[in-house]
């Protein structure tokens, strides 16, 4: 009688070491279904966002030079009409991410920054200069950069800067979505993302 208890004894632990291995073995591929299908959706994400705008700008140039001291200066002056093309892109393909199969979760390390690509197109009128003071290459270059210079402080109000943000975490909101089906964590920058909204608040 012992014999047959011990046996069935053995034989019910055998059943629940197998049934509690092949669940550990379950657990472990579901992970690493998970894990791929993250990976798999950050290749997805990981591309060009591009947000375009234009500017329409007038500026006056005005350029002073002494002759003879305070005596007697030569000005030259231009009207320079400007149409610009603004782009603000992010390449979400240089997102750096680790994946913590252990604690189920996925940690963004590092977002792009934004890059900005400014295309004018200057249309120069009403120029006057004399000999002593005449246009050269280099007021043209001057005019150029300090053109750049002035669109890149009007963009950083503009919708356009703010567009490109908000479609940037459009697109990070899918990892949210994702982990948070799968029952991971999304974390960035040592901060855990709880919600859709705690994206907007992010220092990107």
């Amino acid at each position: 009688m012992r014999k047959i208890l011990l046996g069935a004894l053995v034989a019910i632990m055998l059943v629940l070491t197998f049934k509690y291995c092949d669940s550990k073995r379950e657990d472990k591929i579901v992970l690493q279904e998970s894990s791929a299908l993250i990976q798999e959706q950050i290749k997805n994400v990981g591309k060009l966002i591009v947000t375009e705008g234009h500017f329409s700008q007038v500026f006056n140039y005005r350029n002073s030079k002494a002759i003879l001291g305070p005596f007697f200066t030569s000005e030259k002056k231009a009207l320079v009409v400007v149409n610009a093309d603004v782009f603000v892109s992010y390449d979400l393909s240089l997102i750096e991410y680790k994946i913590d199969e252990k604690t189920k979760t996925l940690t963004i390390l590092s977002i792009p920054k934004e890059e900005i690509k400014i295309n004018p197109d200057l249309e120069y009128y009403d120029i006057q200069a004399d000999y002593f003071n005449a246009f050269e290459a280099k007021d043209y270059n001057d005019i150029k950069e300090t053109i750049k210079k002035s669109l890149i402080k009007k963009l950083e109000n503009s919708e356009i800067k703010s567009n490109a943000k908000n479609r940037l975490i459009s697109e990070l909101s899918k990892f949210y979505i994702l982990t948070n089906s799968l029952g991971w964590t999304l974390q960035y920058n040592q901060v855990q993302i709880k919600n859709e909204e705690a994206l907007q608040s992010l220092k990107l």
